[in-house]
């Protein structure tokens, strides 16, 4: 099965109904459809043939639907990048892939006109707000071939699909090359997991530029519901939307939903419609998370995955007892393990590396083949995570590998400071990094951003901590910050930190 046909059948079978809202406009399925169809017509009228890539950088809108679905229906690959990716990186990606066109809007063009126009094999510039300026194309020209059929009909569920670079946070982008059948069989299984059903409102605040956004909408044409598009997420136009529409799900990160726990705003709204939340991309504070709950009357089901695995791996089911900490038990298809450093399977409870199989995982990294072989070991994605799982099979997230703190030669996991530390009724934000000691190895410093209108010293939370924390766990260093650095899909950027700390 490909995503083409995906599609297809979504209105073979539904027939047409209103699929999306953006900004209260309703479109239909029938209509991104036939819009789709056309842009690829156009992609292949302008010389985009099967393999070329095709990057995508807007924010979210409907032309992102539909360029995706165009890109894939002229046979080209898809390269979603995020909005507001640095020039540097978006210069690596472009020559890395190969790029033959992007679609993207005004804004974004002007700001890197002159790079855009220094790279020699990206052939076309789409733009689709405006007028297109000179030396680019008009995004509605593309339309101008109004065909019932995509411009190719050969896709294989095994062709590349897209081509999904990573955040960067921690090295330079690397693009996960990602199939038809990779997405496709990661959607519907998504989708049973969490019970998806045709009556369904979700918003959608994630970036559709992510994975996990991806995922997301790609579901939606097994099922058949409708979507709530935010441009981008705002927790008081979320109350907004969550009203009007009567909204039932809502997939996100935690950043999302701290803000909205924490907006005096949600007061103003009705928002009993609410009744799921799937929260994945990054750790979500149990205080946090019982807080959300409690807050709005509403089910949280935590999940798990990484652009590697397209990216779904581990969910709490909506059918199953909800476990609070737990990341969930695999998704349909998916096997897992828990290794040690010598890649021997560990025994439950007991922490070591997770490795994921199945048929959502990627064949590797594009132009990569080093890399590819060690993260990518005998059709097993280390994924560099360290977690444990309990009899049940339910999955316990510990810490990424690389972000251990190792003092004096004992394994220190920051997130369970950082557990502690969200306990604090003072504390909105926490990140716990190991710095450089010379005697110790690493000592750990915390980094703590404070809830709007709360004080508290150093001297304070160091005394709290130590009723919750052994000696050797306990924060050398304090430090207050306006913010903790976060990537758009709040994923915390600890390399941020370890560089002011190791400059120092």
């Amino acid at each position: 099965m490909n995503l083409i046909t995906l599609a297809d059948e979504n209105l073979q079978f539904f027939g047409e109904y209103s699929c999306l809202i953006f900004e209260d406009s309703v479109f239909t399925n029938r209509q991104m459809l036939h819009a789709a169809n056309s842009l690829s017509c156009g992609l292949a009228a302008h010389g985009i043939t099967p393999g070329n890539k095709v990057v995508v950088m807007l924010p979210n809108c409907p032309e992102v639907l539909v360029g995706y679905q165009g890109i894939l229906r002229s046979g080209a690959v898809i390269v979603p990048v995020i909005p507001l990716l640095p020039g540097k990186e978006l210069n690596h990606i472009l020559l890395n892939c190969d790029a033959a066109a992007i679609i993207t809007n005004r804004d974004i063009f002007i700001k890197n006109e002159d790079m855009l126009k220094s790279i020699a094999i990206l052939r076309h510039v789409i733009i689709v707000d405006g007028e297109a300026p000179a030396g680019t194309i008009s995004y509605r020209d593309m339309l101008g071939n109004h065909s019932e059929e995509p411009a190719c009909r050969t896709i294989k569920e095994n062709d590349l699909a897209v081509i999904l670079y990573t955040a960067g946070t921690t090295a330079t982008p690397k693009g996960v090359m990602l199939t038809h059948n990779n997405l496709y069989s990661n959607a519907v299984s998504s989708a049973a997991s969490h019970g998806t059903k045709s009556t369904d409102i979700t918003i959608v605040a994630l970036p559709l530029s992510h994975s996990f956004g991806l995922t997301t909408m790609n579901k939606a044409y097994k099922y058949g519901n409708l979507h709530i598009l935010m441009r981008r997420f705002q927790a008081e136009e979320a109350f907004r939307l969550i009203e009007k529409y009567k909204v039932t799900d809502f997939p996100g990160v935690p950043a999302m939903f701290m803000m909205m726990l924490n907006s005096p705003e949600s007061a103003k709204y009705d928002l009993s419609s609410l009744k799921k939340c799937l929260s994945a991309g990054a750790p979500f504070p149990l205080a946090g998370m019982t807080a959300f709950q409690q807050k709005f009357n509403c089910q949280v089901f935590e999940g798990y995955g990484l652009s590697e695995a397209s990216p779904a791996v581990a969910t709490n089911y909506h059918d199953r007892p909800v476990k609070p900490g737990s990341i969930g038990q695999p998704m349909p298809g998916v096997q897992v393990r828990i290794v040690d450093e010598q890649m021997r399977d560990v025994p439950a409870g007991v922490a070591g590396e997770l490795l994921v199989k199945g048929p959502n995982v990627s064949a590797g990294y594009y132009k990569l083949p080093e890399e590819s072989a060690n993260t990518f070991v005998n059709g097993w994605l280390r994924t560099g995570d360290m977690a444990k799982m309990d009899e049940d099979g339910y999955l316990y997230l510990v810490e990424r590998k690389k972000d251990l703190i190792i003092r004096g030669g004992f394994n220190i996991y920051p997130r369970y400071i950082e557990e502690v530390l969200y306990k604090h009724p003072a504390i909105q934000d926490a990140v716990a990094i190991g710095v450089p000691d010379p005697v110790m190895g690493e000592e750990v410093k915390v980094y703590i951003t404070l809830k709007e209108g709360k004080a508290a010293t150093a001297e304070e939370i160091l005394s709290y901590c130590q009723y919750q924390l052994a000696k050797n766990k306990l924060p050398k260093y304090i430090e207050f910050i306006k913010a903790i650095p976060r990537n758009p899909m709040g994923k915390i950027l600890r390399k941020e930190l370890r560089k002011l700390n190791y400059a120092e």
